[in-house]
């Protein structure tokens, strides 16, 4: 699947601003992901799982992650794409586990993307250049603060990855800052 066909697919589902932006965000992110964990000749297709994870969220929220395997199968997308999608809801929505590396970075920048967002958006920059560890770290403690965003998914994420939770951070606020202001 190129990437063109993604974002075919995706914005077949899929109008709402909102989680279009996400959906870029969350591939650009697995991107990054990719060439730094020594996925390099992986990039588009980690950016391609990223870029579906929620093809199902905007029209079918009660069925997330379980109709987008249905809609991918139909359309013959690539099987690992299929289960790594899905595999960013397990323990909520599927039992679906991550396994391969890539799936694990996935279920863990998910729901910290949007926590790092939302974050950005209170700064007076508005920037995530000058955003720093200790920023978010505090937001993250407060769970009224983007309250959508599942801090136990994000300690669950590391957990998977062997990664503490600042060094998920850390690392996803550097992955944001090679392609947001």
């Amino acid at each position: 699947m190129t990437r063109e066909e993604a974002w075919s697919l995706l914005t077949e589902y899929n109008q709402d601003p909102f989680h279009l932006e996400h959906a870029q965000t969350v591939e650009n992110t697995m991107k990054y992901f990719a060439r730094t964990l020594g996925y390099g000749d992986e990039e588009e297709f980690w950016g391609i799982v990223g870029l579906l994870h929620d093809l199902d969220f905007e029209q079918f929220p009660e069925q997330h992650c379980i109709k987008e395997q249905e809609i991918m199968a139909e359309r013959g997308v690539d099987p690992r794409i299929i289960h790594a999608t899905a595999s960013h809801g397990y323990g909520l929505t599927v039992d679906v586990k991550p396994e391969h590396e890539m799936e694990k970075v996935l279920y863990a920048v998910d729901e910290l993307t949007g926590l790092i967002g939302a974050v950005v958006l209170m700064r007076p920059s508005k920037s995530v250049q000058d955003l720093e560890l200790k920023s978010v770290k505090k937001k993250f403690k407060t769970k009224s603060f983007a309250a959508g965003c599942s801090r136990e998914v994000i300690e669950n994420g590391a957990e998977m990855l062997g990664w503490s939770l600042d060094d998920l951070i850390q690392k996803t606020i550097d992955a944001l800052r090679t392609f947001q202001n």
